[in-house]
């Protein structure tokens, strides 16, 4: 699998970069890198990369700005490297679109096991079956194009914000964990930050619910997680 894809790696420390760099060579990846924003802007126009892992302390422009720009132009996977309890920079990047971060130091181990685990889902979610438009009510989810219409009109969700709807809307009825969504949607054990749950249930409920402060279509359940419950 890790043979045909390309990994570009964002990051000023040049030690750091190299270190990345041969350790994700050795898993079997191709890497590109760039030690600046601009130059990351570059290098991801130039190779069409299959996942970008970025530093949010960058010079000529923010990891953040690089986030932003590159999630308009594309859905590729994104992992930022946050400094330790940055917490604020960890929200706005995932607000941003980011697919997940990594906090710094970590471990090469977890860093690859979490690029695998994301390029697995991204294999998953093509080879899925089952219906490719589910109707919520004025709400239409389409599977297969990344699309949600809400009484016809296109609605703009974050990449993680559409992963998570559209594993709810696989699983109508049943209840999910926070843990479970974390597991089945990030796709590895955050060891108990389910605030990233909440935060993403928050924003998709404000993009397809009628009534976000009540919602019908993602309820909690309190004390264990959320379910979809389908418009009868």
């Amino acid at each position: 699998m890790s043979m045909a894809r390309t990994i570009l790696v964002v990051d000023d420390e040049p030690t750091l970069r190299e270190t990345l760099a041969d350790a994700l060579a050795a898993d079997g990846f191709r890497v590109v890198e760039a030690g600046d924003g601009r130059a990351a802007l570059e290098q991801f126009r130039a190779e069409a990369p299959d996942l970008v892992l970025l530093d949010l302390m960058l010079p000529e422009l923010s990891g953040i700005e690089v986030c932003r720009i590159i999630r308009a132009e594309s859905a590729v996977p994104i992992v930022m490297l946050t400094a330790r309890g940055a917490e604020v920079d960890k929200i706005v990047g995932l607000e941003l679109g980011a697919d997940d971060y990594v906090t710094k130091p970590f471990s090469l181990r977890e860093l690859t096991a979490r690029i695998r685990a994301i390029f697995r889902r991204v294999e998953q979610a093509a080879a899925a079956g089952g219906p490719t438009v589910v109707d919520l009510g004025d709400v239409q989810v389409d599977l297969a194009g990344h699309r949600v219409l809400r009484a016809g009109h296109e609605v703009p969700l974050k990449p993680k914000v559409f992963e998570l709807l559209a594993f709810l809307v696989r699983h109508p009825g049943q209840v999910l964990s926070r843990d479970q969504l974390l597991e089945q949607v990030w796709g590895y054990d955050y060891a108990g930050e389910t605030r990233t749950v909440d935060v993403h249930v928050h924003w998709l409920r404000s993009a397809i619910e009628p009534d976000p402060g009540s919602p019908s279509l993602i309820q909690t359940i309190r004390g264990v997680g959320y379910v979809l419950r389908r418009p009868a």
